[in-house]
């Protein structure tokens, strides 16, 4: 192994671009550290796009959950907000998570089971990788963004998705700063009657190229986790020059790609639902123009952290905080601001699914085009419950969902939702999931 002689914090990977010296510095590594440390024009079909939505704190199961099952089912208080999309969407109850011989930690064992099909073993273990990042691999395709993370609460840790524990994406927390990156100096509109590279772009993609074929006497001088995190690294690396290859390649035409003006002004900073909420819908709108420009195929929205601090003006506790505080009540049955919050995240879900079902794309929708899974953290969240768990599905995946369905899972493994998502976008997976999370069936109601 190199000692601290032979490589430093400052060492960088050198390379040469058109006779210029060209440099990339390197990440941290342990050596650094002592022992402590429908059809296209051409024929081809649509893509086929994934999302994710998140919602904090589960459910009241005497207002959420339908008293019947199959087609048409009954809209309680809780989701009624949901008469709009109903035919878009899946809506799947009585589901669980089970946490094996691991802690059900709480606010976090239930999203992780649904989203990467393991219970997580403590509060910074992250098992597998998350279901966007998987399904991304597979159907990301010529887009700049193989996968893109927003949130509504202004936190930028707020985050569901991640590849590894030690590689979380960051989600974006300002619409103006989502739509510069999607369609600021670097984009290119696919519907433009000319094609003209960034002199930016193709300077970034040169240093990069510069550098890459250095890295084999690199890793000849470093101990096997650092081999592992400059791979890593070096993947992140190879990720941005496929972006800038694409970048330098003039974009297949988007009849549906209208980039509308961006955000005027900033959200103020809060957790006030209204702001919560105003953010949520500019995220949905943004994403729209997205996935309609193929500037990425796979995103992920949270409308709230697992933990969810959304503010009721004129109730002095948040949503987390209420679901321990407050009491029953007694003719009802449930915690009636609780149930509020609740009613409002549904608000919300209802404009994100009805944003990409308005948007027209071919001869149906976007949400034609697309498959939507929407996950909690909790089912009740007073007692941090992991069974019981709901989930949604929206939009029909090019044809292969029927949707405007409610399933009762019968407390089978709540990864059977995410495994129909894989199943559907092609994965060649034959089981997902770890211990008694682990399943091979898909849920064969909603397939076409």
């Amino acid at each position: 192994m190199a000692s601290l002689k032979d490589l430093s914090r400052r060492r960088v990977l050198r390379g040469m671009l058109n006779g210029g010296a060209v440099t990339v510095g390197l990440p941290l590594l342990n050596v650094f550290l002592n022992g402590n440390a429908t059809a296209m024009a051409d024929g081809a079909p649509l893509p086929v796009r994934f999302g994710t939505w998140s919602w904090g704190l589960g459910l009241n199961k005497q207002v959420f959950v339908p008293k019947k099952t199959g087609a048409n089912f009954d809209l309680p208080e809780e989701i009624a907000s949901l008469k709009d999309v109903q035919k878009h969407v899946n809506l799947f109850t009585n589901f669980d998570g089970f946490k094996d011989a691991n802690p059900n930690l709480c606010h976090k064992t239930g999203w992780v089971i649904m989203r990467a099909g393991a219970a997580p073993a403590t509060q910074t273990d992250l098992p597998g990788q998350s279901i966007d990042v998987t399904i991304a691999k597979e159907i990301a395709g010529p887009t700049r963004f193989q996968t893109l993370t927003a949130t509504s609460t202004g936190n930028v840790r707020d985050s569901f998705s991640y590849e590894s524990a030690t590689s979380i994406n960051p989600a974006e927390v300002s619409p103006l700063l989502l739509y510069a990156k999607l369609f600021g100096e670097d984009f290119q509109n696919p519907n433009a009657p000319e094609f003209k590279p960034s002199p930016r772009v193709m300077v970034r993609k040169g240093v990069l190229s510069g550098v890459m074929d250095r890295t084999n006497d690199l890793t000849k001088k470093i101990g096997s986790e650092d081999k592992a995190r400059l791979d890593q690294y070096f993947t992140g690396l190879r990720e941005l020059e496929r972006q800038f290859d694409l970048a330098l390649t003039k974009p297949e035409p988007r009849a549906a790609c209208v980039v509308n003006p961006g955000p005027k002004d900033e959200i103020a900073p809060g957790l006030d639902y209204t702001l919560v909420g105003e953010r949520h819908k500019m995220m949905t709108d943004l994403f729209v123009m997205a996935l309609a420009c193929d500037q990425t195929r796979v995103y992920n929205l949270g409308y709230a952290a697992a933990f969810s601090g959304t503010i009721k003006p004129g109730y002095e506790k948040p949503h987390h905080t209420a679901t321990h505080e407050e009491p029953l009540d007694p003719v009802l049955g449930y915690q009636v601001n609780c149930s509020w919050f609740i009613r409002r995240q549904m608000e919300s879900w209802a404009y994100h699914v009805k944003a990409f079902a308005d948007f027209k794309e071919g001869d149906g929708s976007l949400l034609d085009n697309m498959l939507i899974y929407a996950t909690t953290d909790q089912s009740l969240a007073r007692l941090h419950q992991i069974d019981g768990l709901p989930m949604f599905l929206a939009g029909r995946a090019g044809g292969k969902i029927k949707t405007g369905y409610h399933i009762d899972g019968n407390h089978e493994a709540a990864t059977r939702v995410g495994y129909t998502a894989m199943k559907v976008f092609g994965l060649d997976v034959p089981h997902w999931g770890e211990q008694s999370n682990r399943t091979s069936k898909e849920i064969g109601e909603v397939l076409a």
